[in-house]
């Protein structure tokens, strides 16, 4: 508590003393998640994640506010760090805290598990029998992997391998595998040890939810108890790291049975969501194996007949929260913005209809819906997420303000947006982000900022390491395009970039740094490329193609040498896709022959940063240090930021702090100097 209070201090400091963001103040933001609603639509559940720089870590707080505004209080005095909340009822609250499950019931908190494997996710909801379903994601041991022992070589360390997916983003696949446990108790119950829980994948080699990034989304039961609906992807080896192919699955608690419901459908299927009437299970269904990027389309499987519906195609979907029985709250990418819209469902007539519910420059997320209540998250290139209740109009107000008194305190950058003339005659919405005190009489340099993906959007986002705010804040014009590969304006245009990585994405590009250059307060004498993943690639292949524009180049975590790249990736589905297959086929695709970035550094003349994480399996670490070292080979001034404990994404702190410390250094000598 003592720490929390000096620290509150500091920041009030802070905030005095600073006039724009900065990286420091980045990270003194509280980052703010919409936990969950109560039944009755009158209070909400918030975590808000304060890092401490010092400890290298964060602090997950949990608050109950009222759902039309107030005071929050604090849900676990001690100030300890809750990873998810949730109701059980009106009363009843449940949380995680280090790997177990506790219920308070106003005052009185109770320990609800005692199980020796720390609990990952969960969900706990009540039945209509009036007991608790407790749903836990527990790790155990896979029994697909098993090393074989040497029983005179006790200080050998190694792995062993016989096929493919044997690592993962940033993790080895090894001796454990995710598993949804559930166990029904009364209300009463404390302290159930993990006999009490009951494996719906027991014996089998498969993680539910999907590793690394699924969570609670992706598993549900019905309130009486019958059935439990999870996402899973079973399979093992060479077909795992070549197919999406995820299903629904439904698990019968008395008999132990476990049907596919969407057997067949060849995508991605997930994040099974069930109608208050527990008549429809409705869930996003990608049409494609193997195109991690496909549209999502909102599937509903009607739970009497075995029936599925395709309610809405050609829409990119995010969140599914049921609003009624008849009406799904959704949101959507549109324009390089993510906003809510409400789905109107007719069975009868088979006639299923979206319609905008906000509009404006932002982007929402985490919905939550009961009451006739709706909050969600929005947030915007200016602002961090915070919750917001919305009303039938889409008017939205503010309901937490954790970090209103620090953007009060701050000069911000303006947003501004353009349409651009392409090469093929259409039109970009390309993204101008103007430092504060902007003076048009004056000259700035200018970064193009490459989006990774490669398909996603240049929406409102608000990053805490590609930060637009702060990028303008140290006096430089960001030009963020949503060229070619995006998802919100069709799917032809999010399509194109497919198996054309270094073509037109790369003219997209040039004529958005080429439009605003010729603006009198844009120093073309003084500008960048910067981006990470395929926004990395994308610096890399500008390096080689850019004819003088820029005059430095930051790549993090970019693909530089396409074959050895295809050799050492984890989700060879992805790399099939969008490259067009494997290099050894005949022909041999263009991702090799002409859109491989090594293939231009005869052409490079500009400065390089590389950076890279050592523990990055999506687009290992060796593709960093080849561009590096061709880059130094060249003569050209580089430099190399590892990070031995980070991934594909700078998560730790500190990590952070030295990567904005050495990415504006860089700018600085190379466009300020």
């Amino acid at each position: 508590m003592k720490k929390l209070f000096f620290a509150i201090l500091f920041l009030s400091y802070i905030v005095q003393a600073q006039i724009t963001m900065t990286p420091d103040l980045l990270w003194k933001l509280g980052r703010v998640s919409l936990e969950d609603l109560s039944t009755d639509g009158r209070t909400a559940l918030y975590g808000v994640t304060f890092f401490d720089v010092d400890d290298n870590k964060g602090t997950k707080l949990i608050y109950e506010i009222p759902a039309s505004g107030g005071t929050a209080t604090l849900l676990a005095d001690d100030q300890k760090s809750i990873s998810a909340a949730g109701y059980i009822d009106r009363q009843r609250i449940w949380y995680l805290h280090s790997g177990q499950l506790y219920l308070k019931d106003g005052n009185r908190t109770t320990r609800l598990t005692d199980c020796e494997e720390s609990i990952l996710s969960a969900k706990v909801v009540r039945l209509t029998n009036g007991n608790l379903r407790i749903l836990a994601v527990m790790e155990v041991p896979n029994p697909a992997y098993r090393l074989p022992q040497y029983k005179t070589l006790t200080k050998a360390r190694f792995r062993l391998y016989d096929d493919l997916m044997y690592r993962h983003w940033n993790y080895w696949e090894d001796t454990r595998v995710q598993h949804i446990f559930y166990a029904d108790v009364p209300l009463t119950a404390e302290k159930l040890k993990m006999n009490a829980f009951r494996d719906i994948l027991e014996g089998e080699p498969f993680d539910a939810p999907l590793k690394p990034f699924g969570g609670s989304e992706q598993y549900t039961t019905t309130a009486d108890g019958r059935y439990i609906f999870y996402t899973c992807k079973k399979m093992t080896g060479r077909e795992y790291a070549v197919s999406t192919n995820s299903d629904i699955y439904r698990y019968e608690v008395a008999t132990g049975q476990t049907i596919n419901l969407t057997e067949g459908q060849k995508g991605y299927d997930m994040n099974p969501t069930l109608s208050p009437d527990g008549r429809l299970l409705a869930y996003l269904s990608m049409e494609n194996d193997g195109y991690e990027s496909d549209v999502p389309r909102l599937m509903l499987y009607d739970l009497a007949n075995g029936s599925t519906r395709l309610a809405i195609d050609n829409t990119y979907l995010h969140d599914l929260v049921w609003e009624s029985s008849s009406t799904l709250l959704v949101t959507y990418d549109d324009s390089a913005t993510v906003q809510i819209g409400r789905v109107t469902i007719d069975t009868r007539r088979n006639r299923f209809t979206l319609t905008p519910v906000t509009t404006g420059w932002y982007n929402y997320g985490s919905l939550r819906s009961a009451g006739g209540t709706l909050l969600a998250t929005r947030m915007d290139m200016n602002h961090a997420p915070e919750v917001f209740r919305i009303d039938r109009r889409g008017q939205s107000s503010q309901l937490t303000q954790v970090n209103t008194g620090i953007y009060s305190a701050i000069r911000k950058p303006t947003v501004t947006r353009r349409l651009v003339p392409t090469t093929d005659g259409r039109r970009m919405l390309v993204w101008v982000i103007l430092p504060p005190d902007f003076d048009e009489s004056k000259k700035y340099p200018v970064l193009l900022y490459c989006q990774g993906g490669p398909q996603s959007p240049v929406s409102q986002f608000y990053s805490f390491r590609w930060n637009f705010q702060v990028m303008a804040s140290q006096g430089y014009i960001v030009v963020a395009p949503n060229r070619r590969g995006v998802p919100g304006f069709g799917r032809e245009w999010n399509e194109a970039i497919s198996r054309d990585w270094g073509g037109q994405a790369m003219r997209d590009y040039l004529s958005a740094i080429d439009h605003v250059a010729a603006e009198p307060w844009a120093d073309e004498s003084r500008m960048g490329a910067v981006g990470a993943s395929y926004g990395g690639y994308s610096v890399y292949m500008l390096a080689g193609l850019h004819e003088g524009r820029f005059k430095a180049l930051v790549s993090h975590c970019g693909l530089f040498h396409m074959e050895s790249w295809y050799g050492t990736t984890e989700e060879l589905f992805f790399a099939d896709w969008d490259l067009g297959g494997p290099y050894w086929q005949h022909p041999v695709p263009r991702s090799y022959t002409e859109f491989s970035p090594h293939l231009y550094v005869d052409r490079w003349t500009a400065p390089l940063l590389v950076i890279h994480g050592e523990l990055d399996f999506r687009v290992p670490v060796e593709q960093g240090l080849q561009a590096f070292q061709a880059a130094r080979l060249r003569g050209l001034p580089a430099k190399l930021l590892l990070f031995p404990d980070e991934g594909h994404w700078v998560l730790k702190p500190q990590n952070a702090l030295i990567w904005h410390s050495e990415f504006f250094r860089f700018l600085e000598t190379h466009l300020k100097n």
